[in-house]
């Protein structure tokens, strides 16, 4: 699998979600995530723990504002697991992040109306594909939904949530 993504930030969700529900959108659901930063020196390692969405994940990603490539291994895990113990006893925690995520697809593109405490609302873009063959189309789809929601240059944000909350000591 090959994922290129996108941030950016949100003045008006109400917006965002009127343009997704006309292009038939399918709305997954309201997710309440607490994501776990653990230190690691090479990528990023996270544990999602939500009400729809659980798992443990390693990324490795630019931090550049345009469409961007992700590398990821990721395993779905059971709520009632005990990982966050064990990988704070032997890594450390970098940092945590809170959010409500509303998740929406559509086709192999999924939305994310993100927000992060201390941070505010985001959107961010993912389209999936299966391998880098489908690199080219991956982006152009990304840069085609940045167009229709209305996002400037200046919206765009390279970092990740937890970057940006260890930067502002939040």
């Amino acid at each position: 699998m090959v994922n290129v993504e996108i941030k950016a930030r949100m003045a008006s969700p109400d917006r965002v979600r009127k343009i997704l529900m006309a292009h038939g959108a399918e709305f997954r659901g309201l997710d309440r995530q607490c994501d776990t930063y653990f230190n690691c020196c090479k990528g990023r390692l996270k544990l999602r723990q939500g009400n729809v969405e659980n798992s443990l994940i390693f990324y490795r990603r630019p931090d550049t504002p345009e469409p961007k490539v992700s590398e990821f291994e990721l395993e779905r895990l059971l709520p009632e697991n005990e990982l966050k113990a064990v990988l704070s006893a032997a890594l450390g925690v970098k940092v945590t992040v809170e959010k409500e995520r509303e998740i929406y697809f559509i086709g192999n593109v999924k939305f994310h109306i993100d927000r992060v405490e201390g941070l505010g609302r985001f959107i961010e873009i993912e389209a999936m594909g299966e391998d880098a063959s489908e690199l080219e189309r991956l982006h152009a789809q990304c840069s085609q939904w940045l167009e229709l929601f209305g996002v400037e240059p200046g919206q765009l944000e390279p970092k990740s949530y937890s970057d940006l909350l260890v930067e502002c000591g939040c």
